[in-house]
């Protein structure tokens, strides 16, 4: 008989309802949460003293950062006692520049992250209010300003410049995890606009005339608090020069960018002008084309010699850049005639789709609130007649974008079937629909375990399994991964610290091994978060970003309120067609609203295993699996099972005990 086995069988559950000791509700655990840093960067080759905010950062034992260049120690008074939240953040004069991650150890683990900016220009930060014309700030050309934005308000900054000079106004905000959607205005002395931008964008300011101007920012409709920050930078730059913008975090759909061995060796350059077919760029297949969207309206025409029966590959990087595209392509065959030329459409390319379905941001959760796909393209070109082949690419909201920095990289290609991973943890459906997005570190708890989602973008039509690992985990944490199907998009690890697992973290990796024309090969995944707890989708859209590095950390004292595993620590056999029954062990950790808690099952193939309850007041259950029912064919399986209770949660206990004794 054949036999389906179910190899280290894991069982887990996930407590996420709670009820505190006081009268209030949360949907899951209480998580260490890093929110605001100020400022939000420093410049390379100084120290600066840096104050947080954030959720449950309690005993605060290092602020740290993903970049061993940046070091922090706690700012002491005058009477050598740590000064709270508040840290000497020292960046070396070798420190990358750009964004890097922030986060605090806490005795509940490793907090979520916060950008921290490392740049080449003197920095300041705002100090006073600044709101009025009057109050305006003095700001020198080639500096930052850190400020948060005033609720209902205009902040006011002031420059001097001689007539010529070029000045680039930017404001990094979104790109730096601030919820600002900015607006920048360049004004006289007077404060009369003179330039505005109101989609993001950075002002380039010739000025007219010797003699002082005036900045003023202020949001998009006018909100503002602490969570409202921003980098405000004025540039000096030449005439001609191509200003880059301040760095920002990257999108989740860059994920899958660049493919695997992508080089710089062999780039083409656009040609302009290409906007007419007779003007079109000749093209030698392979190539590799670096372009931009530029001017408004543009669009960048390329011709290549096609024979009937190639195949290739197309695929465009400008959203996953970085930049605020919508590149679509029409490949067209063209027969040259007396009178003109017939044109046949071959393909139109446009955006990567999503590769499992994403949340409708509505009352009950219904997916992820993070988007995989990309507005970029990627896509099959199939040559059904020899001769000329036209390629007609355009930004789709390019009418009216004038920017020389909204670039793209075109890639055809012959197949090289490949795949890319992006992670995050797990957004389940709560209690009565509740509906959260939330920033969620992978913080466990003794005895807990995270699911982590992954996400796979297949490229050229590579179909097959993937085995998913996260490696370099502290001590007493292990991780098994899920497979991700033949031809499926979607896998899970789960991520489980041990009763006895010590206080620590480590930085870990997740990647995927899969076969490849014969080829073993593993690619390293990337994680996602959000950038802000978001607890009612309703009123705020969420924000998620890839995050730098993923740390794996395991709270001081606290255990999860429930965890669930086998009885016996084997690997369970069972022969095509019968039932399996599973003895399992509960430790509990808490008391419960309700005697009961269901549980679901994952794990390929057993998604249709019906829900079944198990007692709470209980320390052991069962679950009996069906494989005829299932239809589970022979082979090797892991399974996982997860639910929700609604615990009691008391925080803090042993801070509680600590303070009685003081008091």
């Amino acid at each position: 008989m054949k036999k389906a086995t179910l190899g280290a069988v894991v069982m887990w559950t996930m407590a996420f309802g709670l009820t505190a000791s006081l009268p209030a509700q949360s949907v899951c655990l209480p998580a260490p949460r890093l929110l605001t840093t100020t400022p939000m960067g420093g410049e390379a080759g100084t120290t600066v003293e840096v104050v947080l905010t954030g959720e449950q950062l309690e005993d605060v034992e290092q602020l740290r950062f993903s970049h061993a260049g940046i070091t922090a120690v706690p700012k002491v008074d005058a009477q050598g006692l740590p000064v709270a939240n508040t840290f000497l953040v020292s960046i070396s004069a070798d420190c990358p520049l750009g964004v890097h991650e922030a986060r605090v150890f806490t005795r509940l683990g490793m907090s979520s992250s916060r950008v921290f900016s490392v740049g080449s220009l003197a920095e300041v930060t705002r100090s006073s209010a600044n709101i009025t014309l009057e109050t305006a700030m003095p700001l020198s050309v080639n500096s930052i300003c850190n400020a948060a934005m005033t609720r209902r308000s205009v902040d006011h900054y002031k420059f001097e410049a001689q007539q010529g000079d070029r000045v680039v106004v930017d404001c990094a905000a979104q790109g730096v995890d601030s919820k600002l959607k900015p607006v920048l205005i360049v004004a006289d002395a007077q404060g009369n606009d003179l330039q505005v931008e109101r989609r993001g964008g950075a002002v380039d300011f010739t000025v007219p005339q010797n003699g002082a101007y005036v900045v003023k920012v202020h949001d998009l409709t006018f909100n503002g608090g602490p969570e409202y920050f921003y980098r405000l930078s004025l540039m000096s730059a030449a005439a001609d020069a191509i200003v880059p913008r301040l760095p920002s975090t990257r999108l989740v759909s860059s994920f899958s960018w660049p493919p695997t061995g992508l080089q710089d060796d062999d780039l083409l350059a656009e040609v302009e002008p290409n906007n007419q077919p007779s003007e079109a760029q000749q093209l030698t297949l392979p190539c590799d084309i670096k372009g931009s969207f530029y001017p408004a309206a543009d669009v960048d025409t390329f011709e290549f010699q096609g024979v009937k029966g190639e195949v290739w590959w197309i695929e465009i990087a400008s959203e996953r850049l970085g930049r605020p595209t919508d590149p679509s392509l029409i490949v067209q065959h063209v027969t040259p005639k007396e009178d003109g030329e017939q044109r046949t459409d071959v393909v139109e390319l446009t955006d990567i789709p999503h590769a499992i379905k994403v949340s409708s941001n509505g009352y009950a959760y219904d997916g992820p609130p993070y988007h995989s796909g990309s507005t970029d393209f990627l896509g099959k070109v199939e040559i059904k007649e020899d001769g000329i082949h036209r390629l007609q690419l355009r930004d789709l909201f390019g009418g009216t974008r004038s920017d020389p920095t909204n670039i793209y990289r075109l890639i055809i290609r012959r197949a090289a079937p490949d795949f890319a991973l992006v992670g995050w943890a797990l957004h389940m459906e709560l209690r009565n629909g509740d509906r959260n997005s939330l920033s969620k570190p992978i913080a466990l708890r003794k005895g807990a375990t995270m699911p982590i989602e992954v996400s796979v973008l297949r490229r050229d039509e590579f179909d097959g399994e993937i085995d998913l690992h996260l490696s370099n985990l502290p001590d007493g944490v292990s991780a098994t991964g899920l497979r991700i199907e033949k031809g499926k998009n979607r896998g899970i690890v789960l991520v489980t610290a041990s009763q006895e697992a010590p206080h620590g973290f480590s930085i870990a990796s997740l990647s995927g091994t899969a076969n490849i024309n014969g080829e073993v090969v593993t690619r390293k995944g990337q994680f996602a978060s959000m950038a802000w707890p978001v607890r009612d989708a309703s009123q705020e859209i969420p924000s998620p970003r890839l995050v730098i590095d993923v740390p794996v950390s395991v709270a001081q004292s606290e255990f999860a309120p429930i965890a669930i595993s086998s009885q016996d620590d084997k690997v369970w056999e069972v022969t095509a067609g019968e039932s399996l029954t599973i003895p399992l062990m509960q430790v509990r950790h808490s008391e419960f609203s309700g005697p009961k808690m269901s549980l679901k099952t994952m794990g390929v193939g057993f998604d249709q295993q019906p829900a079944f309850d198990i007692p709470l007041t209980e320390d052991a259950s069962q679950v009996v699996l069906d494989l005829a029912k299932l239809k589970t064919p022979p082979g090797d399986y892991t399974v996982a099972f997860y639910g929700s209770a609604v615990a009691k949660y008391r925080e803090h206990l042993e801070g509680v005990t600590t303070a009685e004794v003081a008091l």
